[in-house]
């Protein structure tokens, strides 16, 4: 390992506007090379990184010419190294990244190494983001009733993150009821530049949420991994990653009146998804950069999962310097964050001439060209435009099942369903909205589209609106800023009157946690099998995601849920039908209640003010009489409860020993499930409330739980227990093994029993049996979820083989050792008569040296077919991790064989 960086001769001083220095920084411009100057922003952000740790071993100076020659290196696919300048965990993904973090240390005691090596070597902010179940909704005390409720259901996976927060070092954790943890980064969190020990360096980070991406709208690069690799770059590995192409996306123009952030961002994530980015970053540029705000910006940037890519990235420039003083962050702060970028060639100034920067490909989107939409009914990129919806509803009763379809005979369209709701007659119909929650990340960071609800509100009151008693409506802010500005407004007051009320701070419907509705509404949907909707301003509508018995989910702005809301259903044209009758029966439309933009803008003008965040983020490390009376144990071992059901020690280092496995094949494995295209995390990965009859309920009740206690998956993320039972236990996947039949159940081939997929799974492996996974194009989009890959290790899956992967997945399966393999193109399980009945067999070589990045292997089937598929181990580093059985373990026996 070199003892010195061979960069070092480029170190340079930042010196400060009126005297003194900041520190001292690596100078791109030193390196007096003309590619540089072509290289679009986010590439440069990799290119600092490498240089700063460039030691001849983890990071060569190869490494860096990749970078620095990226026009020509990034199409060929090569193999970088990075190392983030942090990591950011949330609460559900952080409890797991903990628990693995405990079983290190214990791991490195029985191996002989010094445990105390386990502990974040790069700053680690931990959120917990403690996702609210919407249990009390219409009640002005909402949020003390939720938060209570949560600290009783999760008291043990609080403690143990406290516990944690003490027991490792550079560890920051923030307590539950601060916010949700993409928008705490956001206005909080994020450096920007670091000035650390006196180096100034680009912020950087890794989340263990896909929507870590909403940071880039701050100038910040940052996406989501897996909890794995997060692990693995707390422990100071850098992270492997293909040089990724950058579609540059040129923004022209400005909003027209009435149309909003939300609006945009769902048409920037269609053209996104239609033109393909999947792997790649996504970089915004163009005069009409001006018109956006970084609220707008973080909302776009937030959905980069939705639309594939790996970021979608906003260079920082005087709208984000304006930002960061909203927020709170000193003027020095500032002063040193313009100076560094503007040195280091990293700081747009729309005032001067732009050099001309290269990118993969382009898109050019013209601002006043954005027109009011939604996104669904089970889809984030299927964007419906709002004088469309109606007729698009409709198609979707027609149509048969899929995507955009529920298959509803013509005879049935108009079936009214009567209910009795607390003693007055009520109606269902198809449609009906039952669920309108302004929730997630995605939009409660942008006052302008917050506010705009508010003014929704205030002004359907005004002419006497209401919402119907059985809709469940909710406001989930996502930190305690929203709160105060809307107090501020004096508007509050309208969106409780609609039944708005705060219910707490944290994720709540976007990511299942809805709670219950009212039993004679739920009644009523399952009895006449109804088609309800649910309207968030989440982003996710996956099926079966937003709750069980809402089959169709849109995605819409803030105030457009409070609009649907108000009309009670999606079965209307906004254009020519009232919204509902107001005072004095008058008919009330759309254009009625809706907000201009002056009248947007000038409210968010008087109301968002800097000492609100000041306010909010001095004591957000002071915590709540909650958390701060939570007792925890000291030291740096952890005292596993094997009767808990929240956090249990996983198998993942039982019988390890100081020498890798190496690689291995897979041997006449049958197949567990048989799947199509576009499966989800949603559906791998356990989420949402735990079905009653399933296995994990199975387990909780043979462990004493009583069922109102099970809590949720997420809540239990930390026990593996429960989430292996919960692993592909989702009510909407569609197995093709069950020809057609939707549900979480499979066919144990064998004996020819339909079973759940774990009690198969556990027959298999009873048997001695292993087995594979059959799937189809965009395997594992969605949430980056590590139990969407330690779940079927757990269940025993030892390879996956589909038509293509997301990105995080991909890797997700790699890191905890499970093959992921590609058909060639035009090929699939169909066209190649696979029917998932036969025995798979995986041969590669015992020797890791052997084995290639992406090369080809030969599938035998005991049936006679065989066929070639692309190994997905892409670089040499995963085929490293691959051969010590995980990335975890490489970590260990690496920590363990290091020099002390």
């Amino acid at each position: 390992m070199a003892s010195t960086n061979p960069f070092d001769n480029i170190l340079k001083t930042l010196e400060k506007p009126g005297g003194g220095h900041f520190g001292k920084y690596y100078s791109l411009p030193a390196l007096n090379d003309p590619r540089i100057d072509r290289l679009p922003y986010s590439i440069r952000i990799l290119l600092e990184s490498a240089i700063r740790n460039c030691d001849e071993f983890q990071v060569k100076r190869n490494d860096v010419e990749k970078i620095v020659d990226w026009e020509n290196t990034s199409p060929k696919l090569v193999e970088i190294p990075f190392k983030p300048a942090r990591v950011l965990l949330q609460d559900f993904t952080g409890v797991p990244a903990v628990v693995d973090l405990a079983c290190m240390r214990d791991a490195m005691n029985k191996l002989g190494g010094d445990s105390n090596k386990i502990n974040p070597l790069v700053p680690v902010d931990l959120v917990i983001d403690h996702s609210v179940q919407v249990d009390v909704a219409r009640s002005e005390n909402a949020v003390q009733a939720n938060m209570e409720l949560e600290f009783k259901r999760n008291k043990e996976r609080f403690g143990f993150l406290k516990w944690g927060s003490n027991a490792f070092n550079n560890m920051l954790v923030v307590p539950p009821g601060s916010g949700i943890v993409h928008q705490v980064n956001l206005e909080y969190l994020g450096r920007v530049v670091f000035n650390r020990d006196g180096m100034l360096y680009p912020d950087s980070v890794v989340g263990t949420d896909s929507h870590t991406t909403m940071i880039d709208g701050l100038g910040v690069a940052g996406w989501g991994v897996g909890g794995i690799e997060a692990e693995a770059a707390m422990l100071g590995q850098p992270m492997s990653m293909v040089l990724p192409g950058v579609v540059g996306f040129k923004l022209s123009g400005k909003l027209r009146d009435g149309v909003t952030a939300t609006d945009l961002v769902l048409t920037v994530t269609q053209m996104l998804r239609k033109h393909g980015v999947v792997g790649k970053f996504v970089e915004f540029y163009g005069e009409g950069m001006s018109e956006l705000s970084l609220a707008d910006r973080a909302t776009i940037a937030n959905m980069s999962p939705e639309y594939g890519a790996t970021m979608g990235f906003f260079p920082v420039d005087h709208v984000t310097l304006q930002y960061l003083k909203l927020t709170g962050r000193s003027d020095e702060t500032v002063s040193m964050i313009e100076s560094y970028l503007r040195a280091n060639k990293m700081f747009v100034d729309y005032n001067e001439p732009q050099a001309e920067r290269v990118y993969s490909s382009h898109l050019e989107l013209n601002l006043e060209d954005v027109e009011p939409c939604v996104s669904g009914p089970k889809r984030p990129h299927d964007r419906v435009p709002l004088k469309e919806m109606k007729a698009d509803w409709h198609a979707c009763l027609d149509n048969k099942v899929g995507f955009k379809g529920f298959a509803v005979p013509k005879e049935s369209q108009n079936k009214v369903a009567g209910f009795t709701f607390h003693g007055e007659p009520a109606q269902l119909r198809h449609g009906d909205v039952v669920i309108a929650a302004i929730t997630s990340c995605t939009n409660t960071s942008n006052p302008s589209v917050m506010l705009g609800a508010a003014l929704v509100a205030k002004k359907a009151c005004e002419l006497g609106l209401q919402v119907k008693p059985w809709i469940k409506t909710s406001l989930a802010p996502g930190s305690g800023v929203v709160t105060k500005y809307l107090q501020k407004s004096g508007l509050q007051k309208y969106l409780n009157q609609l039944g708005f009320h705060i219910v707490g701070y944290g994720c709540t419907t976007c990511i299942g946690n809805s709670g219950d509705i009212d039993e004679a509404v739920a009644s009523a949907i399952t009895e006449n099998d109804m088609v309800a909707a649910a309207v968030l301003s989440g982003n996710r509508n996956f099926e079966g995601r937003v709750h069980p018995l809402t089959r169709a989910n849109y995605l819409a702005s803030p105030p457009l849920v409070v609009a649907y809301a108000l009309a009670g259903t999606v079965d209307i044209d906004f254009e020519t039908e009232p919204i509902g009758l107001g005072n004095e029966g008058k008919k009330i439309f759309f254009k009625d209640i809706w907000p201009t933009t002056e009248e947007i803008a000038d409210i968010v003008q008087s109301s968002v003010l800097p000492d609100m965040f000041r306010a909010t983020y001095d004591a957000i490390t002071q915590g709540n009489p909650m958390w701060n009376q939570l007792s925890v144990p000291s030291g740096t071992l952890y005292a596993w409860d094997p009767t808990s059901t929240y956090i249990h020690e996983p198998p993942y280092f039982k019988d390890m020993s100081m020498s890798p496995p190496g690689p291995h094949g897979v041997k006449d494995a049958y197949c567990l499930l048989n799947f199509g295209d576009s499966i989800t995390t949603d559906h791998i990965s356990p989420a949402g409330s735990i079905h009653k009859d399933s296995p994990a309920a199975r387990c909780l009740m043979e462990r004493g739980v009583d069922r109102r206690d099970f809590n949720s998956y997420g809540s239990r993320r930390g026990n593996d227990e429960v989430m292996a039972r919960g692993t592909f236990a989702n009510i909407r996947i569609v197995n093709k093994l069950l020809n057609g039949e939707v549900g979480p159940k499979t066919i144990h081939i064998p004996s020819g029993e339909k079973l759940s997929v774990f009690d198969a799974a556990l027959k298999y492996k009873r048997e001695g049996h292993e087995t594979i996974v059959l799937a189809g194009s965009e395997y594992g989009s969605g949430s980056s979820r590590d139990w969407a890959a330690k779940g079927p290790l757990l269940l025993g899956v030892k390879a996956v083989i589909a038509k293509s992967f997301e990105r995080i997945h991909r890797s997700n399966l790699v890191g905890m050792g499970v093959i992921p393999l590609c058909f060639k193109a035009g090929e699939d399980a169909d066209t190649l008569g696979l029917t998932g009945h036969e025995r798979y067999t995986i041969n590669l070589p015992s020797r890791v040296d052997e084995i290639r990045p992406g090369q080809d292997v030969t599938v035998f089937t005991d049936n006679g077919k065989s066929f070639t598929c692309t190994l997905r181990f892409d670089t040499e580093v995963e085929l490293a991790y691959f051969s010590h059985g995980g990335i975890l373990q490489y970590v260990i026996r690496n920590l363990i064989n290091a020099k002390q």
